[in-house]
């Protein structure tokens, strides 16, 4: 067991729709359930791949340690994978709504679904208890991802389906193709503020002593990014 395997960690911030989207008031007693167990799996198979290693936990394990079945499991997550890297679909869903709405730019839409994402990551570390121990976990979390292979291409896969589904929204929006190379060009800088902010926090984590200070700095960096592509490469790098 790891130093901070008896320490309950609520992993939800890395979930976009259960961090950013509230459950409703409406919610029936069988959704709420399902919702639940959904994150229970998640955290627990979270917890145990960062004590164990990915490749050393069974889906099995993680769902008898739930009180679940390995076919209910993988009702919730279709791949092992899923477990700890389902907040893409959250950002999907986000994204698509956003740079659907004719009045917003798309720059500013992106940047909206992205400053969401990083308010619940900031809420979340807010509310820990210690402030060194959750920004400890996530830099775990971080560094399991990036030392895991089969994690590292689901993310890839990932990032490349986002790309594709904000090309079709962006084409749709503009009256082109999703394969023309405006949309195209323009989806693939929008994604690539998704990769600015994820390196922005693993770099300012080091160096950060709050959760407003840290919010400050990488909400930063990735306005930097947007101005980039708001005002093109002609006047940036001389």
């Amino acid at each position: 067991m790891s130093e901070h395997s008896g320490r309950t960690v609520d992993w939800s911030a890395l979930r976009t729709r259960d961090a950013a989207r509230p459950a409703p008031d409406t919610e029936s007693l069988r959704e709420r359930k399902k919702r639940l167990t959904r994150r229970q799996l998640s955290d627990t198979a979270t917890q145990m791949f960062l004590e164990r290693g990915f490749d050393a936990v069974r889906v099995s394990e993680i769902a008898e340690a739930c009180g679940v079945s390995e076919k209910t499991a993988f009702n919730y997550f279709p791949t092992k994978e899923s477990l700890i890297l389902d907040r893409w679909e959250g950002t999907s869903s986000a994204l698509r709504e956003a740079l659907a709405d004719p009045a917003a730019a798309p720059v500013q839409a992106a940047l909206r679904v992205l400053s969401r994402e990083l308010d619940a990551l900031i809420r979340w570390l807010g509310a820990e208890d210690d402030f060194a121990h959750a920004v400890a976990q996530f830099q775990r979390f971080g560094a399991l991802l990036h030392s895991t292979p089969s994690l590292r291409a689901h993310q890839l896969a990932a990032t490349e389906r986002l790309t594709a589904e904000a090309a079709e929204t962006l084409a749709a929006r503009a009256g082109a193709r999703p394969h023309d190379p405006e949309p195209l060009v323009a989806a693939n800088a929008l994604i690539g503020l998704w990769h600015v902010q994820a390196r922005s926090l693993s770099a300012r984590l080091a160096e950060a002593d709050s959760p407003q200070r840290l919010a400050r700095a990488v909400t930063a960096d990735v306005d930097r990014a947007a101005r980039v592509i708001e005002h093109g490469l002609a006047g940036w790098g001389g």
